[in-house]
């Protein structure tokens, strides 16, 4: 090992085969790094907490003592009663930096949520890019603030009263700066992803691969008081083995909040509309807290949009009996045809031993946006009032609600996809594959944003100075409101999926659901509707447009884009 500028000889551990150790005298910063098999170059430590020169420099010891410790203020919001925010550090503000984005959390505490939830902050390649390149699963990019950056902006959030969220990658490690090959088999060929090698979960030597990944995870939420884990991709983790990785990691997860007493948490992303994943396991289930749900987000964008492309397709021929079906039995596909897939998908949900809780509803999210060749946001194309029909949706619907940075006031600025690899075959090797996907689209290569170019970051940060107008200053005045409504009305977080009721007509374009004494139409036709609600007594408690009461015969009429919220 080299310390400083001094080298110590390791010792193979007896009792851990493949463990080599040394002990070295060092402070906070000092910088080491190991040579593995005669190599001259140094390379940085596969536990490395803070990387300063970057993934292929050397590691700097962080003395954790010394930085802020949020867990003490740390906010008890439980999952159930939370409202998300999707938030990449990078683009949040021109300055991208921990403490940039802390100096807005002010607007969050306005806005109402209760949750920030970071995109990957993990160490990668470059300066800019979405964080799911990362190299070093325990370490802070250091352009961000590094470690003690993130542990100021956890105490802010803490102090605002806001939980923190953090985005973790353990289906696979970026192209570039990738170290962890050297030191043991933390891939294997056996199993493949879309984006390289699998992470070896199962094959020979994977005892200690997982527990690498597993201590990783519990370091964030122990040694920085994050409140909860987003797992990205898990339908990627390749794991054959009968007691499996998120298994394994949601029991250590609960055994960590019994500990400390906070009410911890793990959202996992998953492409399988499996209940499965967030069934306890004491039920048979993997035992995580809760799971996105792109079929609700699928089936709301096709009857905001009318798109009908790629996965789309099976949620655009009848979007608002789609949109209806995963409001009350949250998946779309529950065995039902994928003509995306070519095959059956999906299973579905048991509505009376799965709480609505379990699943992330949401109208825009920086893969639904970011994805897109040209990173446009649904206020590209879409009208304020429609705008407000989807913010209504999602925050008053069945789920738990999240929301993508920005998306509270319409905002015009695109999030596109962008990178900073300072390998040049690399780089270049990601922009005309980019180019090359989307040519099959029959988009021209010079339309597409290239994702090298600094200024691709840059039209990706959000323009704070949009809230203040006019009709951003609306929307944002609307998200207030439904933000709000989930808190003071208790019927807006109930989590029986099987008391939702629906109503739509898909030729009129309009939709209403009902959950409790609370009731929602949204009008998607730019026609004026009269919708009869039934002759039991409410009132509106929020209308994008000006309403009347409905009368004594239960019917509300219902501009053209609108939204409203009834209670008793």
């Amino acid at each position: 090992m080299r310390l400083d500028d001094a080298t110590y000889e390791m010792a193979r551990e007896g009792e851990r085969d493949g463990w080599w150790t040394v002990q070295a005298p060092a402070a906070d910063g000092s910088r080491y790094g190991f040579l593995l098999d005669g190599d001259p170059v140094p390379r940085p430590d596969p536990r490395s907490r803070r990387l300063p020169d970057g993934p292929d420099g050397l590691s700097a010891v962080v003395d954790f003592a010394a930085l802020p410790e949020p867990a003490a203020a740390a906010p008890r919001t439980p999952l159930q009663d939370a409202v998300l925010y999707e938030l990449h550090v990078g683009t949040f503000t021109p300055e991208g930096t921990f403490d940039a984005a802390a100096a807005r959390l002010g607007h969050l505490t306005a806005l109402g949520v209760t949750h920030v939830e970071l995109m990957p902050v993990c160490s990668f390649p470059g300066r800019h890019g979405w964080g799911y390149d990362g190299v070093a699963p325990w370490a802070v990019h250091e352009p961000y603030g590094g470690p003690a950056g993130l542990a100021r902006f956890v105490e802010a959030a803490h102090t605002a009263g806001l939980g923190v969220v953090l985005d973790v990658v353990h289906n696979h490690l970026g192209p570039s700066g990738n170290h962890l090959p050297a030191y043991g088999p933390y891939f294997t060929d056996t199993h493949h992803t879309p984006w390289g090698a699998a992470v070896n979960l199962d094959a020979p030597g994977s005892d200690e691969v997982r527990a690498y990944f597993l201590g990783s995870a519990l370091a964030w939420l122990r040694d920085y008081g994050i409140d909860g884990l987003r797992l990205d991709a898990v339908h990627a983790l390749a794991d054959g083995r009968a007691l499996t990785f998120l298994e394994e990691l949601s029991a250590a997860v609960d055994e960590l909040a019994a500990e400390t007493g906070r009410p911890l948490f793990l959202i996992a992303e998953s492409d399988r509309c499996d209940p499965h994943t967030t069934t306890p396991r004491t039920e048979g289930g993997l035992g995580l807290h809760a799971q996105w749900n792109d079929d609700f987000h699928h089936a709301l964008h096709c009857a905001l949009t009318g798109e009908s492309h790629g996965y789309y397709a099976d949620f655009a021929r009848a979007p608002l009996a789609a949109l209806g079906k995963t409001l009350t039995r949250a998946f779309f596909h529950d065995g039902t045809w994928s003509s995306f897939r070519g095959r059956g998908h999906g299973r579905p949900v048991d509505r009376r031993r799965t709480p609505a809780h379990r699943f992330i509803g949401y109208a825009q999210t920086h893969d639904q946006i970011g994805n897109r060749a040209l990173g446009d946001r649904l206020s590209a194309s879409l009208s304020p009032g429609l705008l407000a029909c989807a913010a209504a949706v999602a925050l008053t619907g069945p789920f738990v609600p999240m929301l993508f940075m920005g998306e509270e006031w319409g905002a015009g600025t695109p999030w596109q996809y962008f990178t900073d690899h300072p390998d040049p075959e690399l780089a270049e090797a990601v922009r005309t594959g980019r180019r090359r996907e989307f040519a099959a689209h029959g988009w021209k290569a010079e339309e597409i944003p290239d994702p090298q170019d600094p200024a691709t970051r840059d039209r990706s940060c959000l323009d704070w100075a949009e809230p203040e107008r006019a009709g951003h200053a609306r929307l944002l005045a609307w998200y207030r409101t439904l933000v709000a409504l989930r808190r003071t009305h208790p019927d807006l977080r109930d989590p029986d999926l099987a008391a939702v009721r629906v109503a739509h007509d898909e030729e009129r374009r309009w939709l209403t659901f009902r959950r409790g004494d609370v009731r929602v139409a949204v009008n998607l036709s730019p026609e004026p509707v009269t919708i009869a609600l039934g002759r039991n007594g409410v009132r509106v408690l929020a209308a994008w447009e000006p309403l009347e009461h409905p009368g004594p015969d239960g019917r509300i009429h219902l501009p053209g884009e609108s939204a409203v919220v009834l209670g008793p």
